[in-house]
């Protein structure tokens, strides 16, 4: 009997004992179950949206120097990176040929000069006897006959014509002279701007082949110290809005990897009309202007390039996390669950057929539909959807334009996971 009382004394014991642990360890139970979610507060301030594209740094003007003349190269003058004036010797052609054809010309010229001077000699003569031929006739006209006249007068025109032949003759050695002396001329190959030495092409004892293809010799950038051109390519699907950030005069901002963490700034100087297509891709050329005082941006270097298109001041942001959390159905609300069954449309594949196959208005149409999204908010353990429609976007936070969100309230953008 008093081990009869003495077990059920322990029974109830612990009867008490598991009655007491029972609500904490269900409290746990509950809570270690519970779905914890990952939050990000709405906030307020500006909001940047832009483009990215990546491009190469040129020039914004690169002139190519060659030679006109052939020959070997004598000597050169100028070196990579060096900066040279206008009209500065870069190298020099070995002359002496030419300097052989200007003194044979300079002869040939002194030769039709002498022979000017002959046949003008002789055409006053034949003046002259002409003359004395006609004084005598009119004393008696038997003294000269008419036949010798006719010798008289046909021999001054034949020497004037010698004479007018005898100038032809000096103006095509002036040409040659001229010609000659410009060749000469070009043996000294001199910079046409002031610039710095890009590339740089050629040796001493080269030889120059100018025949049939002019030799490139030098290049030369003028400005890189003042500014430099990037050329990006850009989707078709964002040139609109780069077409408008250059009307409006938005910035560029940029980077390259020999400096990455300075970030450049310049402005879009040209978006050209010429499209390149590759793989069914369609872009466009868009030339961006940069200063650059500090010589760090050189040629062909790469760029990354973000086209400020849009921008909004003092606007309520919503993280764009919190845009692409898509909940279980389990854990929304049940007057909710509606939203869920009409978000699941298509696939991204069938949504860009069904587009394909849109008249233009109904397109345009569904694209403005897009605007309107729905956050989730945690309310007594389960999701409510809060409908917003949305506007710019950088890469963090998206533009609410109508809602009922404030700034410092916490949307869901995840679960975190149990541990």
């Amino acid at each position: 009997m008093k081990l009869l009382l003495r077990l059920l004394l322990i029974a109830a014991v612990l009867a008490g004992v598991v009655a007491a642990a029972y609500q904490p360890a269900m409290r746990y139970w509950k809570e270690r179950n519970r779905v914890k979610y990952r939050h990000a507060e709405v906030a307020r301030g500006r909001i940047v949206s832009v483009v990215n594209s990546t491009g190469t740094i040129k020039p914004v003007i690169s002139v190519s120097i060659g030679s006109f003349v052939s020959g070997p190269i004598k000597e050169v003058y100028v070196d990579f990176n060096d900066h040279v004036q206008k009209d500065e010797l870069l190298a020099r052609i070995d002359p002496r040929i030419y300097e052989a054809n200007v003194a044979r010309d300079r002869a040939t010229l002194a030769t039709a000069l002498a022979e000017v001077n002959r046949t003008e000699a002789l055409r006053q003569q034949a003046i002259n006897n002409e003359n004395r031929a006609k004084a005598l006739q009119a004393r008696n006209k038997d003294f000269i006959s008419s036949t010798e006249m006719d010798q008289y007068k046909y021999n001054r025109l034949a020497l004037e014509a010698q004479v007018n032949l005898a100038k032809a003759a000096v103006e095509q050695a002036e040409g040659n002279l001229r010609n000659s002396e410009t060749n000469l001329e070009y043996t000294d190959i001199r910079s046409p701007v002031d610039g710095i030495v890009v590339e740089s092409m050629v040796q001493p004892g080269q030889t120059l082949a100018a025949s049939f293809q002019t030799p490139q010799l030098f290049i030369l950038a003028p400005d890189m110290d003042k500014k430099m051109h990037v050329y990006a390519s850009v989707d078709e699907a964002d040139i609109g809005m780069i077409l408008l950030a250059q009307k409006e005069g938005k910035p560029v901002r940029f980077t390259v990897d020999s400096y990455p963490e300075d970030v450049f700034e310049g402005k879009i100087h040209q978006v050209r009309r010429s499209s390149t297509t590759t793989n069914n891709v369609v872009t466009y050329p868009v030339v961006v202007e940069a200063p650059n005082p500090e010589m760090k941006l050189f040629p062909g270097m790469t760029a990354d390039l973000s086209f400020e298109v849009e921008s909004r001041d003092d606007v309520v942001k919503i993280p764009n996390s919190a845009l692409r959390f898509y909940p279980e159905r389990e854990h929304v609300r049940e007057e909710d669950r509606k939203l869920l069954d009409a978000t699941e449309g298509p696939s991204d594949d069938e949504e860009s057929t069904t587009d394909a196959i849109l008249p233009a208005g109904e397109k345009a149409k569904a694209n403005r539909a897009r605007a309107r999204r729905h956050v989730w908010i945690e309310e007594e353990g389960k999701l409510r959807a809060v409908e917003v429609f949305v506007g710019v976007n950088d890469h963090q936070f998206t533009e609410m334009r109508s809602g009922a969100l404030k700034p410092g309230q916490k949307l869901v953008t995840g679960i975190e996971p149990k541990t």
